[in-house]
């Protein structure tokens, strides 16, 4: 069995303040799929990545990610198998050049020299960004900050991408580089966005969170025609699909 997948059964997430920010969430993610999940501010995209992520463990039900259950004893484990770039590339970009912020993961995977140079220079050619290597990371523009942070992901070798918004506040070009990026990546892949187009462009599914449920999960296309589902999740359909 493929370990490059993603399940929920039940999983709900409390956080200590009494907010119940997720609720009896279940959906299964196979290998190689892109899937969209959308749903307004506050509607549990975050929560629901950062449990996919092990940076929390579910309050109720079962999380699966890459073939391993979520536990305090896997959390490690479940960090290494799921990669999260964040909607803000500066809170992943930290070391003074570029190869050095992409080598931290492997480096502390305690990687062979050899095996972490091969990574970081995969990892860049995949994105684009070799020649930035040698490149302090706050010279660089959004959209090369943004490649940049998918490789120190890429580096670790994870089963799953997890991405928080990765067009926000990108010029047009840079968000058009970073949709052809992720097209042409095999991975398993959950995508937190606004950006319909580019969900509408990328991912041939969708899951839609309202107030912590998940309130629809089928072909994004069939989800942007349902004008009543939009509406009662304060979502808009792209402008491509709007009646003319």
């Amino acid at each position: 069995m493929s370990h490059h997948y993603l399940h929920f059964e039940h999983v709900g997430y409390r956080y200590p303040n009494g907010h119940e920010a997720l609720r009896d969430a279940t959906f299964h993610i196979t290998h190689g799929e892109k899937t969209a999940l959308m749903g307004m501010n506050g509607a549990g995209k975050s929560t629901l990545l950062l449990l996919l992520a092990g940076l929390l463990l579910p309050t109720t039900g079962e999380a699966v990610v890459g073939g391993v259950r979520s536990t305090r004893r896997t959390l490690a484990t479940i960090r290494r198998s799921a990669g999260m770039v964040f909607q803000n590339p500066d809170n992943q970009l930290f070391m003074p050049t570029v190869e050095e912020d992409v080598a931290f993961g492997p480096a502390n995977m305690r990687l062979t020299p050899a095996e972490i140079e091969h990574r970081v220079t995969e990892a860049l050619e995949a994105v684009g960004a070799l020649h930035l290597r040698k490149q302090a990371p706050y010279h660089l523009s959004g959209g090369q900050k943004r490649s940049v942070a998918i490789a120190t992901v890429l580096a670790m070798e994870p089963s799953v991408l997890l991405l928080d918004e990765p067009t926000s506040n990108l010029d047009p070009r840079a968000r058009r580089q970073t949709i052809e990026l992720l097209r042409r990546f095999d991975h398993t892949m959950l995508l937190a966005t606004h950006d319909m187009e580019m969900a509408y462009e990328l991912c041939p599914r969708t899951i839609v969170l309202h107030d912590g449920n998940i309130v629809a999960d089928d072909r994004t296309q069939a989800i942007f025609r349902d004008t009543a589902l939009l509406d009662a999740c304060g979502l808009e359909a792209p402008a491509s699909l709007r009646p003319q």
